[in-house]
């Protein structure tokens, strides 16, 4: 079975996804660190399509115990700045990059009882999953985890930026994601709209968890 849970930054898909695939006894595919990855690797080197494209192509993303590594190097913190999430926004926008990860995580979903979160997992890398979940919160909620986020994780590589500062963020990459003109962010016409911003994760958990075990009509 596939699960797929997509949204905007900050509404919780990814703390969600990665606990409810332990819940079920599922794998996870945190399909927004492979774009941090190449977002990443893009923003250390040449900013051009062209390289950004050569990078997805290129670069061999593994997962191990909750670390991510590029071609060998461990990345996990560093794909956790607010830098590297404006740098996958762009990188994401690029058409051959996105048919790039696309194919990736099609081919580590095959086969596999999955839940993947993203922003196009419903509509263009899985139409076809058993389960679909769209969360959605209000922006001033997102950016307030987001903020709470980065000062739990801080390191030298990112801003000192305010809480202010992440809702301007949160407000443009919404921006950037719902109206670019492949795979933009919206949800599937079959997908469950879950609205988290009054809601914990424990009771969204237990939420997705009923609508999974209810058969299909």
């Amino acid at each position: 079975m596939i699960v797929t849970i997509d949204g905007p930054a900050g509404s919780g898909k990814s703390t969600v996804a990665r606990q409810l695939a332990q819940r079920l006894g599922f794998e996870f595919l945190d399909t927004g660190a492979m774009y941090r990855v190449v977002g990443l690797l893009w923003s250390q080197g040449e900013r051009t399509d062209s390289a950004a494209i050569e990078v997805s192509r290129n670069v061999v993303i593994e997962f191990h115990d909750g670390r991510v590594s590029a071609s060998g190097k461990d990345v996990t913190d560093e794909i956790r700045t607010e830098a590297a999430s404006e740098a996958a926004s762009i990188v994401a926008a690029i058409p051959e990059v996105r048919e790039s990860m696309v194919r990736l995580q099609r081919l580590a979903a095959s086969g596999r009882d999955i839940v993947t979160e993203g922003r196009d997992q419903g509509t263009v890398v899985f139409p076809k999953a058993e389960r679909k979940f769209f969360l959605v919160a209000a922006p001033e909620e997102r950016a307030r985890r987001r903020f709470e986020d980065l000062r739990s994780k801080q390191t030298d590589s990112d801003p000192d930026v305010t809480e202010g500062d992440v809702l301007r963020q949160i407000l443009e990459r919404d921006q950037r994601d719902q109206n670019r003109d492949v795979a933009p962010l919206v949800p599937a016409e079959d997908a469950i709209l879950i609205d988290t911003t009054q809601v914990d994760v424990e009771t969204v958990i237990t939420q997705l968890i009923e609508r999974i075990q209810t058969p299909s009509r």
